[in-house]
């Protein structure tokens, strides 16, 4: 299982511009981007907490207006400049389907449409690997626990996440899952800076 932005693509600081702008544009509001500070690190958690200590209201018609100038804007950057993988990333992913023994899911905090968007834009195949969103949920952990049963269904098997942030470490804590961190943002005994040496991404997911 794979977070996305910072993981598997170089999107995490304009993702984040992005997202402070739209929110700025929409309401007035500057967001505060300590974003580990949020109790639900994901588009929908943080708008969700966000929304309650601004008092702001009809919160609906404000999320959504965030998400279409948020989607615009990431459009508009992607069309300037394509989004860059991390090294190896899509090999890797091609060199897991081929295995008959592994199921690969995506679960990304982010909105469901720029996920694909920067998907497509870096040019990572994801065809047939089931994603969860922020669509889907505003908990990281619920998050996970969808696209672990769109992959699985109702197989109950042992799965990696790897995942580049604070949130998604003490998400797998709590899940009891086994993280591999991509880059160096953490410290943490199971880590790789990208997927050059598919060697090293293998060992921690023991294959």
């Amino acid at each position: 299982m794979f977070d996305i932005d910072g993981t598997l693509i170089e999107s995490y600081d304009f993702d984040s511009e992005c997202f402070t702008e739209a929110v700025k544009e929409v309401t007035g509001y500057e967001i505060d981007t300590n974003w580990s500070r949020y109790k639900h690190v994901t588009d929908t958690g943080i708008l969700n907490q966000f929304f309650k200590e601004t008092n702001i209201e009809n919160t609906e018609i404000a999320h959504e207006s965030i998400k279409s100038v948020f989607l615009s804007k990431i459009k508009t950057r992607i069309a300037k400049k394509p989004i860059s993988e991390i090294v190896g990333a899509s090999a890797f992913i091609a060199s897991l389907k081929e295995l008959e023994n592994v199921s690969i899911s995506l679960a990304t905090g982010g909105w469901y449409e720029s996920a694909i968007l920067k998907l497509e834009s870096a040019g990572i195949d994801i065809s047939n690997i089931p994603i969860a969103s922020a669509n889907d949920h505003h908990s990281r952990i619920e998050i996970m626990k969808i696209a672990e049963k769109r992959a699985v269904k109702e197989t109950r098997l042992s799965f990696t996440y790897f995942g580049d942030g604070s949130w998604d470490l003490k998400a797998c804590k709590e899940l009891g899952v086994n993280f591999v961190l991509v880059g160096d943002k953490l410290e943490h005994n199971q880590s790789i800076m990208n997927f050059k040496k598919q060697n090293e991404a293998f060992a921690y997911i023991g294959l």
